[in-house]
This record gives structure tokens, sequence and C-alpha cells, in this order.
């Protein structure tokens, strides 16, 4: 069976919300763009909304959301644009999947965290290179994590028909949203039930062997952790500090570590997490010894690697994945 039949199959067995929907082969959901101030950043923020096929019709209805973030130097626009989001949710929605919203936000260049210090607004609005302007991009106040389960939940549940509880609600992303995906989840185990990441830098301070193999090593003085950030130290010096205090705080092994610690103290369930790469991605290995990371823990999780690179034809080629894995547990199907 080719991978299309099974990600066809796979979307069928997933059973539909809206089954008149499904059998006209007509359905297509709506893009549209919302601007909201965010208490978090300080700013407002333009925010793309999915609206399944049968919201207009369905008056009553309540959807899960899904929020999905893009990677580094995008925008809210990227998974629309590039990513072709909508048209896979069609896609499975016409081969009988559930219905959700989707929430697709601005993150900057933010990594989805609350950085280990403020940024430079002042030479970040002096800065002519950046192509989104000064006002949305130069926050004051740098608590993305905050942003995405408080802002932009609050924002969606609000004013949309969303079911506004956990287990209707999972978040994916690649690259940097991959991180952010799983950083959010983890950290805000009672907002999200599921995360997913594509392509993620989800083990920042891994500094060999490469390829992967056990045992891993991490680096531990500044001068490592500019060597293991490599192009993005010019962001994680920022967003993580120079020390290994602030880096391990955002790792996300650890915090899966530090959540499981506090799931047997009656804390939130953990989120189901699951995580892809491509075997030519230059994060192929960060993914690898999450892999090994968490299967050391004890944490459950799906993992798979496929041919392809950091591109979006990757992306693209795989978020049907993502979405058939977080509709099957805000769905519970």
């Amino acid at each position: 069976m080719t991978r299309a039949a099974r990600l066809l199959a796979c979307a069928l067995s997933l059973g539909s919300a809206s089954v008149s929907w499904a059998q006209t082969g007509t359905a297509t959901g709506t893009v549209r763009t919302d601007t909201i101030w965010s208490p978090s950043l300080g700013a407002n923020k333009a925010l793309v909304v999915y609206l399944p096929p049968s919201y207009t019709a369905a008056a009553p209805t309540r959807y899960p959301l899904l929020v999905y973030l893009h990677g580094r130097t995008g925008n809210e626009r990227n998974w629309v644009d590039a990513g072709r989001l909508n048209q896979t949710m069609d896609s499975l929605v016409r081969a009988g999947a559930p219905e959700a919203i989707i929430a697709m936000p601005d993150g900057d260049d933010g990594w989805y965290t609350t950085w280990n210090q403020l940024g430079d607004v002042n030479a970040c609005r002096a800065d002519t290179a950046r192509r989104e302007p000064a006002a949305t991009y130069c926050v004051p106040w740098t608590r993305y994590d905050d942003y995405i389960a408080r802002d932009i939940v609050s924002h969606m549940d609000a004013r949309y028909r969303t079911k506004a509880n956990r287990e209707s609600r999972g978040i994916a992303g690649l690259s940097m949203g991959g991180f952010g995906a799983l950083t959010v989840a983890l950290q805000y185990p009672e907002v999200f039930a599921a995360a997913a990441s594509h392509s993620g830098v989800v083990s920042p301070r891994y500094l060999g062997p490469t390829p992967f193999v056990p045992p891993p090593r991490y680096a531990n003085t500044t001068a490592e952790l500019q060597a293991a950030a490599r192009n993005l130290w010019s962001d994680l010096r920022w967003v993580m500090g120079k020390d290994t205090i602030g880096w391990n705080a955002r790792d996300p092994g650890q915090m899966a570590q530090r959540l499981q610690q506090r799931s047997a103290t009656g804390a939130p369930p953990r989120p189901q997490l699951m995580f892809d790469v491509g075997v030519d991605d230059l994060y192929v290995d960060q993914n690898r010894d999450l892999h090994a990371t968490l299967t050391r823990l004890g944490v459950p999780h799906r993992y798979a690697e496929w041919p392809g690179a950091h591109t979006w034809s990757y992306w693209q080629g795989h978020a049907a994945e993502s979405l058939q894995f977080l509709l099957g547990i805000v769905t519970g199907r």
C-alpha cells in the first residue's frame, strides 16, 4: 500500500463528525485573519484561523481546537501559504476525518517560551532589514508561551465555537514551532492534551555524536552552548541565556521528566506526544536524542523518520500525519 493510500485509510478510520459534508466531496473550510491584543507580549498580533466546512451551517456544533506554530523567520500565514494545511485538512474531512478549528498565530522569532531576559526593543525597532513591522514584531514583553497557552486559547474560546477544555485541544509546529509545540504542551498540560513536532529543534544542548549513538554529549559551557546552537545563537542567547540553567529549564526531554515526576503527585495528565524528522534534516540527531531520552524515561510517544530534509516539501507532505494524530486524541477516536 502506498503512503497516500495509508493516509487515506487512516483518515477514513477516524470517522466523521459531519458525514453529509464528507459524502458531497466538496467540503472546504474557510481561512480568515484576526487581529488580537496579547497581554503577554504587550502588542497586537495577527492570527490566521481555519474554520471547518460545516462551521457556518452547523450553528450549535462545537469543535476541537488545534494550534499550529510556524518556524523561525516565518509568520502566521506559513502553514496556509507554504504548507497548504487548510487544503490538507479539507482533504481529510472529505475522506471522513472529524472536523476541527485551527489557529495559526504569529510567533515572531520568539521560540514560544518566556525569554531568559528581555530583548533589546530599541535595537529591534532600528533594524531596517526586518520584514515585519516593528509595532507587531518588537514586543516589550517576551512571554511567548503565555501568549500561546493563554492569549490565543482565550481568544479562540471566546470568539469561536470551540470545545473549551483540555481534552479537545492539541498543538503542533515545525522547526522552532516543533520545539514550541512540545514545550508549551509540557509546560501547560492542563491546556493541551497532545502535541506534535515536525523537524523540531528538540534537544538544543545536543553536541554529538553525529550520527546519533548513545551515550549523548551535551553542552555545559557558554562556548559549548554556542557551538550547539550554531546559527541559532543570535536568538537563543536571549531566549535561553548563556548558561545551562536556562537551557535545561526549556529542554523538552527534561521538561518531560519533570512532568513525569509531578504526575505521581496529582498533576494534570501528561500530553500525548508525536514527533518526526527527515533523515537528511540538520536536526535529525536532536530528534533521535529526544526519542532515546523519552524511551529511557518510559514516556510514551510516537516517533518516525522519513526521507527528506528541512524543507516545506517535507512539512507539507507530513502535515496529514500530525493532523490525524491530534484529531484522534482530541475527538477520542
